[in-house]
């Protein structure tokens, strides 16, 4: 059995090749860099072994491994993905303290080479991509979430300034008329001076759907308001309206990859009730 040990870096890898049986390094530790080039130059140093008798492995590091990674295995090599914690207790007790990239390629290797029954390691397999992705869509479903919730507590500060009763005019907070309104407006004062042709363009859904507030008890509602005829909250009001309704879009995006992934998977766990895409 053959061992390559890679370390991982942004620009450039290292890596070096031993025999396992023996322990002789076939190959020292060197570098190569993140590129088609670099990666046909590690292929090159051990293309002459026999493949099914090289075992390869490099840290699991996030992202910067995914592109040498895809490369290897579509290639048929085994590739075995460490945990870090392993490779730095491993080098801590061959008495090393401090990161070597190239010296860590052979702690990899010993790593590798290791007999523990519980392996510190996983071979990876190339249905691990399709959970990269999934993984990446519901951190960014997350992420966008959490912006949201953001910009929404925002807003809702600006309108206590400019327009305190405005919620109150309202059933439900973010539906069309609500959002279109501050878009265009942005203040109880805006309202007020507004021409009642241009509110009522406002209540326009397009969708056969009224709500029960209308344009005059809007306006009437407005020139009795206490709020503080702030240009600058009403500005940010309608910049932080644009900014949710594009994360909302973002979202439904998300969601709408995340349920395609859902369905290839086919998972029992969605005939659990309550558990969905």
């Amino acid at each position: 059995m053959y061992l390559v040990g890679i370390d991982i870096g942004k620009l450039k890898h290292s890596f070096c090749l031993l025999e396992k049986e023996t322990g002789e390094i076939l190959v020292e530790p060197v570098f190569f860099k993140n590129n088609r080039d670099g990666f046909n130059a590690l292929l090159s140093s051990f293309k002459h072994l026999p493949q099914k008798d090289i075992l390869i492995g490099m840290e699991d590091t996030g992202h910067y491994n995914l592109a040498l990674l895809k490369f290897l295995l579509d290639r048929n090599y085994q590739v075995a993905l460490i945990n870090p914690v392993a490779t730095n207790l491993t080098r801590k007790m061959q008495g090393g303290i401090s990161k070597n990239d190239k010296l860590d390629t052979l702690t990899i290797c010993d790593v590798l080479a290791s007999n523990q029954r519980v392996k510190s390691y996983r071979i990876s397999k190339y249905s691990s991509f399709d959970l990269y992705e999934q993984k990446q869509l519901t951190r960014e479903h997350h992420n966008l979430k959490e912006e949201e919730n953001q910009l929404s507590n925002r807003l809702q500060k600006c309108i206590d300034v400019v327009f305190p009763e405005f919620n109150s005019l309202f059933k439900s907070k973010y539906g069309i008329v609500y959002m279109n309104i501050l878009k265009e407006f942005g203040s109880a004062d805006a309202i007020a001076h507004a021409d009642i042709r241009t509110l009522r363009k406002c209540f326009d859904t397009g969708r056969g759907k009224h709500i029960s507030l209308t344009a005059q008890e809007l306006k009437e509602a407005a020139r009795n308001s206490i709020g503080f005829p702030s240009s600058s909250e009403a500005t940010q009001i309608k910049h932080l309206v644009a900014r949710i309704e594009l994360i909302k879009e973002q979202i439904a995006e998300i969601d709408k990859k995340i349920e395609e992934f859902s369905i290839q998977n086919n998972s029992p766990i969605l005939s659990i009730p309550g558990i969905s895409h």
